[in-house]
C-alpha cells in the first residue's frame, strides 16, 4: 500500500474536518435568497396535520351537519384575525381593485376615520378571492375553517361548550354604526384551542367551497375540498347579528357569489405550495 492510500487517526480527523466544513456551508442559510416579503404581514396561525370531528351527531344541529365524522387534514396556517379595513384598503390602493360599499357613511369607505382595525365587510366571494390571491394565499377550505374553530375534540364553540357570553363572542346584536363590530383580536376569551380569534360571531366568513347541503354525507374523509361544482359558496362563523345557533363551530351559511351584506367578511389561509384549491 503506497503511503498516499495510508489513513491514521490524523488522516481521519482531517477528512472529518472537511466533510462536516463542507456541509456546514451547504446548510448555512448565507447566500441563499431571503424569504419573500409578506404582502399581508399579519400573524398566520399553523394548525399541525392530524383529525378532528366534523360536523354534529343526527339530531343535534341542523341536517346539513350531519353526520359527524372524523376528517384529516394536512398541515395549514390561517390567519389569526379576520381581514381589517386597513388590510383590504392597503390591497384597494395597490392593486386597484375597486372600493367595497361603506356600511357606515355615504362617502368612501377610505374616508372613514376610526374603523380600520375593524373587519372589513360588504365584500363579495369575488373579492375575497382576489384579495387571498393578491396576498400569495387563498381562502380556507370549509373543513380547514372548522377544525381551527373547534380543535380535535368537537367542541361547539371555539372556547369549549359553555354558552357564548359578550366576552366571548360579538352576536346578536342591532346595528350601532361603527360601534357594532369589535376590533378584530380583542375578544382573547373567545378564542379557538390554536389560538385562532374571532371565529364566532363578529364578522360571518367567505370560504373556499361550493356549498351543498349533503356534501358531508359524501365527503372524503382526508383533505376534503368541497363539491366540484355548485350554485352557491359556503360561509361561516355567523356576525354580529346571528343568534346562537349561527355561531357554532359546526352550523354553515351559504350567499351566491355577489352576495355583499353588513355582516360579512373573510379571513386567508395557506397551505402547501403543491395545492390547486382556487376553483
Amino acid at each position: 500500500m503506497t503511503q498516499s492510500a495510508r489513513w491514521g487517526p490524523r488522516g481521519w480527523s482531517a477528512m472529518a474536518v472537511i466533510v462536516i466544513t463542507g456541509w456546514t456551508v451547504y446548510m448555512s442559510p448565507v447566500g441563499a435568497a431571503p424569504p419573500a416579503k409578506e404582502l399581508d404581514p399579519v400573524t398566520m396561525v399553523t394548525i399541525e396535520a392530524g383529525e378532528f370531528l366534523r360536523g354534529n351527531p343526527e339530531g343535534v344541529g341542523r341536517a346539513d351537519e350531519w353526520p359527524q365524522h372524523s376528517v384529516y387534514l394536512d398541515t395549514f396556517a390561517i390567519d389569526q384575525v379576520e381581514v381589517t379595513n386597513e388590510r383590504y384598503m392597503t390591497f384597494v390602493a395597490k392593486t386597484g381593485h375597486r372600493n367595497p360599499p361603506n356600511p357606515y357613511d355615504t362617502g368612501p369607505l377610505l374616508s372613514a376615520k376610526g374603523i380600520e382595525q375593524l373587519p372589513v365587510v360588504q365584500i363579495t366571494w369575488y373579492d375575497a378571492k382576489a384579495y387571498c390571491s393578491w396576498a400569495k394565499k387563498r381562502l380556507p377550505t370549509e373543513a380547514e375553517w372548522e377544525k381551527a374553530a373547534r380543535g380535535s375534540d368537537g367542541r361547539k364553540f371555539p372556547w369549549g361548550n359553555e354558552a357564548p357570553t359578550l366576552k366571548r363572542a360579538n352576536f346578536d346584536r342591532e346595528w350601532e354604526e361603527e360601534k357594532t363590530f369589535h376590533p378584530v383580536g380583542t375578544l382573547p376569551d373567545g378564542d379557538s384551542p390554536y389560538g385562532v380569534k374571532d371565529l364566532s360571531g363578529n364578522a360571518r366568513e367567505w370560504v373556499q367551497d361550493w356549498y351543498d347541503a349533503d356534501y358531508y354525507r359524501l365527503a372524503p374523509d382526508r383533505n376534503p375540498k368541497g363539491p366540484d361544482k355548485g350554485i352557491v359558496r359556503s360561509i361561516r362563523g355567523g356576525s354580529w347579528h346571528s343568534p346562537v345557533s349561527d355561531i357554532t363551530t359546526s352550523a354553515r351559511g351559504r350567499g351566491g357569489f355577489a352576495l355583499q351584506t353588513h355582516g360579512t367578511g373573510f379571513r386567508c389561509a395557506r397551505g402547501s405550495e403543491s395545492e390547486a384549491l382556487q376553483k
